[in-house]
């Protein structure tokens, strides 16, 4: 773990874009902020600015700016190192890392939120995943419920594995088992990886405020990392 991480920081990461990271990582840290758990969400690259702010949608989960801080914003809705090439700007690796680093560290637990998927290109040769591995983040990989799932979730486990990233949960979103593929997903991924699957069911969302009661109330507190169960109590 970096010198400068919190020790109950974690990576939300996911399969792909749109996958529910967000509204994932502002379920967990409302639900963290709800138990008197100092907990803030770090988005170390947003593409599509405005309208899209990732930060911004946790911070109003969470009713307070100081759930969430965003390193570098870019307006492009594209991957941050082509996002960053279309309209010549400068982004640094050092300064976007250095920067995750300080924010995560202002907080009892710090919660990384990935961009994309974790191979997204994120400045020059370096990945999500490069980032993730550098700060050494245990990692929560959001996913898709349906068709589909098992290769990309299983290759984004393996690719995390690979860096030495340690997959502590599976969280397959939208959840519905309306189908056969939806209702053997979640035992065939752990057959599949060795890590445990949680299902997120749908739920409505007509503001951001409601991402935290109805992810609390969906998932098992077993979701996050042990060293972030410790802070709960």
């Amino acid at each position: 773990m970096s010198e400068t991480a919190s020790e109950g920081t974690f990576a939300v990461v996911g399969t792909d874009t749109g996958v529910g990271k967000t509204v994932v990582t502002a379920g967990l840290v409302g639900w963290l902020r709800e138990d008197g758990v100092d907990a803030r969400a770090v988005k170390p690259v947003q593409t599509g600015y405005p309208p899209d702010d990732d930060a911004e949608f946790v911070a109003e989960a969470c009713e307070t700016d100081d759930a969430a801080t965003c390193i570098e914003r870019l307006e492009p809705p594209l991957a941050p190192r082509v996002a960053a090439e279309q309209i010549g700007a400068s982004l640094s690796y050092a300064a976007i890392r250095e920067g995750c680093e300080r924010a995560l560290a202002t907080s009892e637990v710090g919660v990384l939120e990935g961009v994309g998927g974790v191979r997204v290109p994120l400045v020059d040769d370096r990945e999500v995943i490069d980032l993730v591995a550098d700060l050494e983040l245990p990692a929560v990989v959001v996913a898709r419920s349906g068709l589909g799932t098992l290769n990309h979730t299983a290759l984004t486990v393996e690719a995390l594995a690979a860096r030495g990233v340690r997959t502590h949960a599976v969280v397959l979103n939208e959840y519905a088992g309306e189908t056969i593929a939806e209702r053997t997903n979640g035992a065939e991924l752990e057959r599949m990886t060795g890590v445990p699957v949680h299902t997120l069911p749908s739920f409505d969302l007509a503001t951001p405020a409601d991402a935290v009661p109805s992810v609390r109330r969906r998932l098992d507190r077993d979701v996050f990392p042990d060293n972030v169960r410790r802070a709960l109590g």
